[in-house]
């Protein structure tokens, strides 16, 4: 007998989804809270604030910490190839949001790719294809719908996840059904094992620009929120003018 998929995959999109709704309720009052010297985009600054001080306390007490320690321990041609592996399966979503933004050369790129380093590249632990010269494009469906013309909403933070925007949130379940990480693996001790070494892996790649920031920004939230809408922009005008991304 087939045993039930576990239900915790489910309720992430639920969870998102108060999350979006919240945010449009608190976009509709915005304009009244909203000072005269109110960033045009941030109408919810105040509610971003506190969400991004809870993210800030988070990432001090657990995920920095763990993110330094997992740099010190493993060697780093082990932290390349864990990586390789994570940036592979991200080739093979970012080749289907290009099919979807009508963009073929992306498309193609990323379909080779993750060919070549899934089977070449002992499923992607060896990055073959950009020593081929093969560009990687990475897209997401918050790109995509930016590419048909859905605006970006207000600037939202949240919780863990940090920057984003409500149409970039109401992706997130789409980028969610893509990750073959969160859906094609039923094991749930194998699938939470290899969540939790992405998120140690990708903050483990932000430990140099956060020593950065903390050193160059007098506002890290301001920073941080015109920093992300600015490049956040340039990729969607690279999308819609069939461009190169960042």
């Amino acid at each position: 007998m087939t045993r039930p998929r576990p239900q915790a995959g489910r309720a992430a999109p639920r969870r998102l989804a108060r999350v979006v709704a919240f945010a449009a309720v608190a976009a509709a009052l915005g304009g009244c809270a909203s000072g005269p010297d109110a960033h045009p985009h941030d109408p919810l600054e105040p509610f971003n604030r506190g969400v991004y001080r809870f993210n800030e306390a988070v990432d001090e007490a657990v995920l920095k910490p763990v993110a330094q320690g997992y740099q010190a321990a493993v060697p780093r041609p082990v932290r390349i190839g864990v990586n390789n592996f994570f940036g592979n399966l991200r080739d093979l979503w970012s080749a289907v949001n290009a099919v979807l933004q009508a963009r073929p050369q992306p498309a193609v790129e990323n379909v080779m790719r993750f060919s070549v380093n899934t089977a070449l590249g002992f499923g992607g632990v060896l990055d073959l294809a950009s020593e081929m010269g093969i560009t990687r494009t990475t897209l997401d469906f918050g790109q995509t719908l930016g590419r048909w013309g859905v605006p970006a909403g207000p600037y939202l933070v949240l919780p863990l996840l940090g920057p984003s925007t409500v149409r970039d949130t109401v992706a997130l379940p789409v980028d969610r059904q893509g990750d073959p990480v969160a859906q094609g693996i039923d094991h749930v001790a194998t699938r939470n094992s290899l969540q939790a070494l992405r998120i140690v892996d990708q903050r483990a790649g932000l430990l140099r620009a956060g020593e950065l920031l903390e050193q160059a920004a007098l506002d890290k939230y301001g920073f941080t929120r015109d920093a992300y809408l600015a490049r956040r922009q340039r990729q969607i005008d690279a999308a819609q003018g069939g461009g190169r991304d960042e």
